[in-house]
């Protein structure tokens, strides 16, 4: 007897479901490859080759969900997993106080590939550790730096999904990442500067345009020089904010505030709500006129432009602000009618085979203005230029937060000075976005990607890219930190 296929699989799944009267169903097979190498202080510290394989099984009868997965993918297995999930949604829809309506979405039959120039799974192990040892010499030539690290990380994604209606997807999906870090010691106190080749749907070509080796020495005296700086002095100051530093602010404050479903209360007992109720779609004044954040599932190697999500809706581009007015929710199949909308934006998404799919924020953008990011700062009289990810807190509603950074200069008449540290700065969401008077345009514009961003009970991670341009926000309160980053 020949060895059954995923698409094997996939029928005797979607016939079982069928046959059983389910309004809907679909199987999700997934296999994911991951490989993580990470060097510190001169020497690779962990090599790491993860495989994952299961499938997982979703239901909607009787207006309930049911889910089932397992690791184990055979001809036994998946109509046992297939009746489970069937019998756990029935007993769902036995106490839901509401039904399930799932928006519509056409058939599809598709393959999605992620092009790459170079395959980082080809690439020799000899060849990655070297270049993580070079970058880790090159750090700690630097008089003053007591800490190297550095780290290079890829995943593939080989998946299958299926449908009752018809909908069939095939997809091969990767992504790379790479990343090193300078600590420096001075006074008794330490300090880090990093540089990243952030997660995108690329090959290994990405982390040889990163260059880690001709970065590392400008890493390296820019943390013997932050540790050396000044404390900032708390106050009120205008900020010029870098494309990575402000993916994390959009990511907090736009991304996880724009997700129906915690809109809706969905999360509220755990990850918590958004101040961003429905009744505030198209009426809502969230940012100045400068400020255009666009949900984009579309743009090419971003980590949400997959083709097509997991409830097998096509990816999309929509506004998320208008001219500083919020007009739009990231939505699934299931929260997309609660609005009275027709279709989903296709934004259910799983971490694996294993977790049940759920509303996911979209690859986000600030859209670029006109200005260069000298004229933004030229026009600052007392401010602060901030790069990079520091700490950061928000509360449950996304309403009140504080974000750290990676590095800070002094902004003095228009001039970018000398570095600073224990730079936070605090404020309140539409408060914040409204300050913002100047976009730099988009020559300036730069993309992260995040892969670690939690959510779901179980927790999930959900992977993301954000861009953006610099921008410049006025009168920001500012205060110290702790003395320690």
């Amino acid at each position: 007897m020949p060895t059954p296929t995923w698409q094997d699989f996939a029928d005797l799944a979607i016939k079982r479901l069928a046959a059983s009267g389910a309004e809907y169903g679909d199987i999700r097979i997934v296999h994911s490859s991951t490989q993580s190498i990470r060097g510190e202080d001169r020497r690779i510290a962990s090599i790491r080759d993860l495989d994952d394989v299961g499938f997982g099984i979703r239901v909607l009868a009787h207006g309930g969900w049911g889910f089932a997965a397992s690791s184990i993918l055979s001809l036994e297995e998946v109509p046992r997993v297939a009746d489970l999930a069937i019998e756990i949604a029935k007993e769902s829809a036995s106490i839901a106080i509401e039904k399930v309506v799932l928006a519509g979405e056409p058939v599809h039959r598709d393959r999605v590939v992620t092009p790459v120039r170079i395959d980082p799974f080809t690439v020799p192990l000899k060849q990655k550790t070297e270049l993580l040892l070079s970058t880790m010499d090159s750090l700690q030539a630097q008089p003053g730096v007591v800490r190297s690290s550095a780290e290079l990380w890829a995943r593939r994604d080989r998946k299958l999904f299926a449908s009752t209606e018809g909908t069939r997807l095939e997809f091969d999906l990767l992504a790379s990442s790479g990343e090193c870090a300078a600590t420096a010691l001075y006074d008794g106190r330490f300090a880090s500067r990093s540089f990243n080749a952030p997660p995108l749907r690329r090959g290994y070509e990405l982390i040889e345009e990163a260059d880690f080796v001709r970065q590392a020495p400008r890493i390296a005296r820019e943390a013997v020089e932050k540790v050396q700086a000044p404390a900032v002095e708390a106050g009120s100051y205008d900020l010029v904010l870098d494309p990575e530093h402000l993916s994390l602010t959009m990511h907090e404050s736009c991304g996880h505030p724009s997700e129906l479903d915690r809109a809706l209360g969905y999360e509220a007992n755990y990850a918590g709500t958004s101040f961003l109720t429905t009744d505030k779609l198209g009426t809502f004044r969230y940012g100045s006129p400068h400020v255009n954040l666009v949900a984009d599932n579309t743009e090419p190697e971003t980590l949400a432009a997959t083709g097509y999500d997991d409830d097998g809706v096509t990816c999309q581009k929509w506004d998320i602000v208008r001219d500083g007015l919020f007009v739009g929710y990231c939505t699934n199949r299931e929260v997309a009618p609660k609005i009275g909308a027709a279709r989903s934006r296709g934004s259910n998404r799983a971490d694996s085979w294993g977790t049940v799919p759920i509303v996911r924020i979209a690859n986000i953008g600030l859209e670029p203005g006109q200005a260069t990011v000298e004229q933004l700062i030229a026009d600052v009289k007392r401010g602060v230029y901030i790069e990079g990810h520091g700490s950061y807190s928000i509360d449950q509603r996304r309403y009140n937060f504080q974000f750290g950074g990676d590095a800070f200069w002094l902004i003095e008449n228009g001039r970018r000075t000398h570095m600073l540290r224990d730079v936070i700065y605090h404020g309140i969401t539409p408060e914040f976005w409204n300050s913002c008077d100047g976009v730099a345009d988009r020559s300036h514009r730069r993309r992260y990607g995040f892969i670690t961003c939690g959510k779901g009970q179980p927790g999930q991670s959900g992977w993301m890219t954000h861009a953006a341009s610099h921008a410049r926000f006025r009168n920001i309160r500012v205060i110290r930190g702790e003395g320690r980053s």
